[in-house]
């Protein structure tokens, strides 16, 4: 059966000329002339029988169909070309998945371990794009992602198949010179930590997305903790962690996302008593069977994941 879509010229020179809303930058971009983009795209909104532009004095103007056209033709012409350059670069051979990640994750945990992936499986290419909130996989090219979640969250995501990794369990750490003042004053012992009592009197780091974070640490440990609350905020841990290596303060960071960091003794553990966070690491894929690539690399995160020391949840199936 013939498939209705128009010629892919056509939407090239409508996705240049949507995005710029001129014909003359298009046709500059393009390198063709301007009777050819305004052909081309004559020739789509008659093969559409729907009106992209609106001519003017000064120019064109989208029209709401327009406009919404041009947002699905630039998301496919993307597509298309990245899955050209795939098969481009493999010859054919081997797989690529686009991966939608949380930042800190992808950049302090995964990335480091690819390394290990390209050895095992040397055909696979891995694309990151940050991405930290929930979408429709049927709106984006995303093959899967990896999401910090609760598991209401994971629940409530439509048309989706979790995989649990690990728990985001967090820890005090500091810069040792923050151990170091606080020895000074009586309230530890430098590179060896501080009671939990003792936390309540430094400066603590905030992050706005667990912005209770030290609240529950305090609950859990059985301190009282006035200044619980108190503190600059940042949004990522890739954040809090610049600025616990830079001495501001102490933050509540998952060790896994620090492993550079305590290895070369930037930070250090302020207080060896963990909190188990409301939300964990998933690898989350549309709700349907899996291609082959994307099997196997989620069979080798999971892997990777049960190495770290990530457990089920006894709630898991």
């Amino acid at each position: 059966m013939r498939r209705n879509i128009p010629s892919t010229q056509a939407l090239a020179c409508f996705e240049v000329a949507a995005r710029h809303e001129s014909y003359t930058r298009a046709a500059q971009e393009l390198s063709l002339t301007q009777s050819a983009v305004s052909r081309q795209i004559i020739a789509l909104e008659e093969f559409l029988g729907v009106q992209l532009f609106r001519r003017t004095r000064h120019g064109v103007v989208l029209t709401p169909a327009g406009a919404h056209y041009g947002r699905q033709v630039a998301r496919w012409l993307q597509g298309l070309e990245r899955d050209t350059l795939d098969v481009m670069a493999h010859q054919g051979e081997g797989g690529t998945l686009s991966l939608a990640a949380v930042p800190t994750f992808a950049t302090r945990w995964l990335i480091p371990r690819l390394p290990r992936l390209a050895q095992q499986h040397p055909d696979i290419v891995v694309h990151i794009e940050t991405q930290t909130r929930p979408f429709l996989f049927a709106d984006t090219t995303f093959d899967a992602a990896l999401y910090a979640g609760t598991p209401e969250q994971v629940a409530n995501w439509p048309g989706i198949q979790a995989q649990w990794l690990m728990n985001e369990d967090v820890v005090p750490v500091c810069s040792p010179r923050v151990l170091e003042a606080a020895a000074q004053r009586g309230r530890g012992r430098a590179y060896q930590g501080v009671a939990a009592e003792a936390l309540a009197d430094l400066p603590l780091l905030q992050q706005s997305t667990r912005p209770y974070g030290w609240r529950q640490w305090f609950e859990a440990m059985g301190v009282d903790a006035p200044k619980a609350l108190d503190g600059p905020r940042y949004e990522l841990f890739s954040m809090l962690a610049e600025a616990a290596t830079h001495g501001m303060g102490v933050a509540l960071i998952p060790p896994l996302l620090i492993e550079a960091e305590l290895a070369r003794g930037e930070l250090v553990v302020a207080c060896s008593r963990p909190l188990r966070g409301e939300r964990s690491y998933y690898l989350i894929s549309p709700a349907q069977p899996q291609p082959p690539v994307l099997a196997t690399f989620s069979a080798w995160l999971v892997a990777m994941a049960r190495q770290e020391g990530g457990q089920p949840p006894e709630t898991a199936d």
